[in-house]
């Protein structure tokens, strides 16, 4: 495969780049112990980013383990030995892992033990379901627990019309508008690519957590987070909704193009596409010129941002045709060089083995493991790769004896099914 960008904005042997080793062991978040009860990836993602700066994350399981570790191919391992799915090790780095069957009373028992250790709960059961173990926030855990901070997420929150119903990322997409602004004319509402309902409320999530932890420290009281992936998703409609609420005028499917801002799109160069965003007049002004068309510039339907916008149509083919005569690599390379937003628009394998991907730190490799870095960077307490995912159940023993339970509880707990997992580690 032909790189898009030559050197040195792009590797070229996918094996040069050495890794950085594991981060220290502390963090900013060094102290703070959170039990993760939750699956799939709104909570799990939540948990490891946490998890990445520091946090002590013990992942309570189901017997049968996280959904998602069977949610393959790919698989880790051999098919002799298969190891977990890809979808699991990719967002539950940093964490051990344990088994507590909770529909067991004696399960429900080893969380309350572990509880009394711990900073923050997180889970995503249904609305209802721990109230209905005994487990509540208010009813139960506040009385107890006074500093926990419990975060749950669910579909639709506990209340409203919807509530206590499940709620899935795609029909999320769907259900929120968002879907109603992605694709195009020909295609009609298209799902976005990424689980971007489910990583957005991993992320708010993760927000809320740090919000109740630092006014804890003023109250000294834990608090109830809520979080929904329909708020979350609804969360996302800027600019579109704030379009709707000044005009109202519905949004429409507008493909690679901006409501808001012209040009917007990508074109094709004799080299690739390349992605073009233009944000202010000067910007568009320098682009004409570098691509010999400064005409452009001067003229009435193009003067303003708002007068591209009116004469879309007009413009798009000039642009098309300067920019097709253009090998789009070099060409990408000297606008960014100028300060103009446009790239090319490249595979994801090209992405991550990009120079600047591995200069940033955003490919991790440790003994096999293999996935991506972590955006927030901090000076004094980076955040980083500390564990690698473990396998079901990897560390119940140690996480319990740490807890004050024997040998002899543990083989007892085990034989009567509370921590045993039902699946091969």
């Amino acid at each position: 495969m032909t790189a898009p960008f030559p050197e040195p904005l792009l590797m070229t042997e996918p094996a040069s780049h050495a890794c950085p080793p594991p981060t220290p062991p502390t963090g900013a978040l060094d102290g703070v112990r959170i039990l993760d009860l939750s699956r799939v990836l709104g909570g799990p993602y939540c948990t490891m980013i946490l998890g990445d700066h520091g946090a002590e994350i013990i992942k309570v399981e189901p017997p049968q383990g996280d959904d998602t570790r069977g949610w393959g191919p790919p698989f880790a391992g051999t098919d002799a030995e298969r190891g977990d799915a890809s979808y699991f090790i990719g967002v539950n780095r940093n964490k051990r892992s344990m088994v507590l069957d909770l529909s067991r009373e004696s399960g429900r028992a080893v969380l309350l033990r572990l509880l009394e250790e711990a900073d923050v709960l997180v889970e995503n059961f249904k609305p209802g379901t721990m109230e209905a173990w005994g487990l509540g926030y208010e009813r139960d855990l506040a009385p107890r627990f006074p500093r926990l901070i419990h975060c749950r997420v669910s579909g639709f929150g506990g209340h409203g019309p919807l509530g206590n119903l499940p709620g899935y990322d795609a029909v999320l997409q769907a259900m929120s508008g968002l879907m109603s602004v992605n694709g195009t004319p020909e295609t009609g509402p298209l799902r976005i690519g990424t689980p971007i309902v489910d990583l957005a409320t991993g992320l708010y999530a993760t927000i809320g957590i740090l919000m109740a932890l630092h006014e804890r420290r003023r109250s000294g009281l834990g608090q109830y987070v809520d979080m929904a992936l329909y708020d979350c998703a609804m969360s996302l409609l800027h600019p579109h909704a704030a379009n709707y609420f000044l005009d109202g005028s519905r949004p429409r499917l507008t493909g690679n193009t901006h409501p808001n801002v012209t040009p917007c799109d990508k074109f094709a160069t004799r080299s690739g596409e390349i992605f073009v965003v233009i944000g202010t007049d000067r910007q568009f002004r320098r682009l004409v010129e570098l691509l010999g068309i400064p005409n452009l510039a001067a003229d009435p339907r193009f003067a303003t941002n708002s007068d591209r916008s009116r004469n879309r149509a007009a413009l798009y083919p000039l642009l098309a045709e300067a920019l097709s005569q253009h090998d789009g690599v070099a060409l990408s390379r000297t606008l960014l060089a100028e300060g103009l937003p446009i790239g090319p628009v490249m595979s994801m394998d090209e992405a991550l083995g990009a120079d600047h991907t591995h200069a940033r730190s955003m490919v991790y490799e440790h003994h096999g493991y293999k996935g991506l870095g972590t955006p927030i960077k901090l000076s004094r307490t980076p955040g980083g790769l500390r564990r690698t995912p473990p396998r079901l159940a990897e560390h119940a023993r140690d996480i319990l004896r740490e807890a004050g339970f024997t040998d002899a509880d543990m083989d007892e707990l085990e034989h009567i099914g509370a921590t045993a997992p039902r699946r091969a580690r």
